[in-house]
Parts: C-alpha cells; sequence; structure tokens
C-alpha cells in the first residue's frame, strides 16, 4: 500500500494517469464507432472531448496540488465537475440552446 501511496504522489506519475483515462475514456466511443452506426464521431468530437477531459484532469490535478485539504477544496473539485458535466450535456444535447450544442 505504501508504494502505490508514493506512486500517486509523484506529480510526473498522475498526469500519466489524467493522460491514461482521458485515452480509455476516448476510446469507449472509438470502440463502439467499430460496432454500430448510432456513434458517429469525427476527428473534430474527439478533439473537444479529449480538450474538455484533458483540462477537467489538469484543472484537478491543480487543485489537489496547492490546496492540501479542507472544505474549500472539496467545493472547488465540486464545482469542476459540475462545469465539466454541464459543458458536455450542452455539447452533448443542448441543454441550454447555445449555437455550439450540438445537432
Amino acid at each position: 500500500m505504501k508504494n502505490l501511496q508514493s506512486t500517486l504522489n509523484s506529480p510526473a506519475n498522475r498526469i500519466a494517469i489524467i493522460l491514461g483515462v482521458v485515452a480509455l475514456i476516448l476510446s469507449i466511443p472509438l470502440i463502439a464507432m467499430q460496432f454500430t452506426n448510432e456513434v458517429k464521431w469525427n476527428l473534430t468530437d474527439f478533439m473537444v472531448a479529449g480538450a474538455l477531459l484533458l483540462s477537467t484532469g489538469l484543472a484537478i490535478e491543480l487543485v489537489i496540488r496547492n490546496l492540501k485539504t479542507g472544505t474549500l477544496r472539496t467545493i472547488i473539485l465540486l464545482v469542476i465537475l459540475l462545469v465539466l458535466f454541464l459543458i458536455w450535456a450542452e455539447l452533448a444535447v443542448g441543454i441550454f440552446g447555445t449555437p455550439f450544442a450540438g445537432s
């Protein structure tokens, strides 16, 4: 257990984990496109989703590095995740009706 904790304490390892998770999440629609016509992503879709996920992961990493503990850290992390979900929903179905909503 101590070895896992020391691995996660290294910033370079945490960034590698973020990149791996982003690649894993982006592989889901890529694999789905091979088996069904329901999923139709193009390069722009992958780039936008990748940028959104990567920026969220790096923002979370920044908060974890700079705020060690406390209620403020938890609130900021929840706000970051809320913003991710709201942007994702807007891009997917246009819940707010902005011009950049997917259609």
